[in-house]
């Protein structure tokens, strides 16, 4: 109960020291600061400051003398006052698509290592439904949060769309989706990777190759279907309809069978490893042999690419490389510096056994 008025019976009820201070609030009791730690190790403040930063210029028995003091006196570094002192919160936002994907989670998984080798912690939301209306929420959820900079992971023409405005107060990168208005952008090289697929078995001797398309929403599939389609008219050879799964064996199964009973076909490009595997798996069922009757080659090399039956040939494509770079110009961002608008990383053909010349010349 509060007493007021001049009741004198409780002023002095308090043993020294232990009551109210004059300006009426009480002391907390004061938790270890740096400069506790600093005589504890025997060393500078500043020292202790590195130290606790993380940063590599202290020596390995200098730094293992701080933390021996941090864990005795039970120091734990003040992120809120560092962040005041930095401007910096060393914390990133992540907004996906999806977590279903085999790329994405490679991708994510590569941020989420290299954020921590920096330093930083990361902040994730999916985003099930990409709808353009949602983005202002996703971003002032990360907002709250307190993140320094945003990786966006959508494998759409979300951000080609003029009503998708990406704050510019935020740094910002954007993976697998092409940005047209002057946002920093990483993606495998979608297109010289599916010429390299076409290329390769034009070579062989395929009269024609069919394609196994992704998702039409897809930026990566449109590209990869975009530059297949390129190369055979390159080559004077007229593309045939593509048949579009929707990255998952099934998909890649259906359309085998279709194309199985067709003899005409004798080489086929999957815009991913997994309808790469369901097609072969429709040409085994169909008697179809891989590669004597049918040439098959996928995109991705999923590490269980060289394991199908033939071991299939397929384009490498990099998501660990495609993430650390994201981050890394992210940080690049954050820090004041400029970075290239465009950055594409490499692919490379892997040639295994599931490929090779038509048994018929011309096929």
């Amino acid at each position: 109960m509060t007493t007021q008025g001049n009741d004198k019976s409780t002023a002095n009820n308090f043993p020294a020291g232990e009551g109210p201070s004059a300006s009426g609030t009480s002391h907390a009791k004061r938790g270890p600061s740096i400069a506790d730690v600093a005589r504890a190790a025997g060393v500078s403040a500043q020292t202790v400051s590195r130290v606790s930063n993380g940063h590599s210029n202290v020596e390995d028995g200098t730094r293992i003398k701080v933390q021996d003091a941090m864990r005795r006196l039970g120091y734990r570094p003040n992120g809120a006052a560092r962040a005041l002192k930095s401007g910096q919160f060393k914390s990133i936002g992540v907004i996906m698509f999806t977590l279903s994907s085999h790329g994405n989670m490679k991708t994510l998984d590569a941020i989420a290592r290299a954020a921590s080798d920096s330093g930083y912690s990361i902040s994730l939301i999916p985003m099930p439904d990409p709808a353009s209306s949602k983005f202002p929420a996703a971003y002032n959820r990360l907002r709250e949060q307190q993140v320094d900079g945003v990786i966006i992971v959508f494998d759409a023409h979300l951000t080609d769309r003029a009503d998708i405005i990406l704050p510019e107060d935020l740094p910002t990168v954007v993976i697998d989706s092409k940005p047209d208005r002057g946002y920093i952008m990483v993606d495998t090289d979608q297109g010289g990777g599916a010429q390299q697929a076409t290329e390769h078995l034009l070579s062989l001797g395929h009269a024609n190759v069919w394609h196994i398309g992704g998702p039409q929403a897809s930026f990566s599939a449109s590209h990869r279907a975009g530059a297949w389609r390129l190369t055979l008219n390159t080559a004077g050879v007229t593309p045939p309809e593509v048949i579009y799964g929707d990255w998952s064996t099934e998909s890649g199964y259906q359309a085998g069978l279709e194309l199985g009973s067709r003899p005409e076909v004798t080489a086929i490009f999957a815009a991913n490893d997994h309808m790469a595997l369901g097609a072969m798996r429709a040409l085994h069922e169909l008697g179809r042999k891989i590669p004597r009757d049918v040439s098959v080659v996928g995109f991705d090399d999923l590490d269980e690419a060289s394991s199908f039956w033939p071991p299939l040939s397929t384009v490498h494509q990099s998501f660990r490389t495609v993430g650390r770079l994201g981050l890394e110009l992210l940080l690049t961002q954050i820090a004041g510096g400029q970075a290239p608008d465009s950055n594409w990383v490499p692919t490379r053909l892997v040639v295994r056994e599931s490929t090779s010349a038509p048994s018929t010349p011309g096929g």
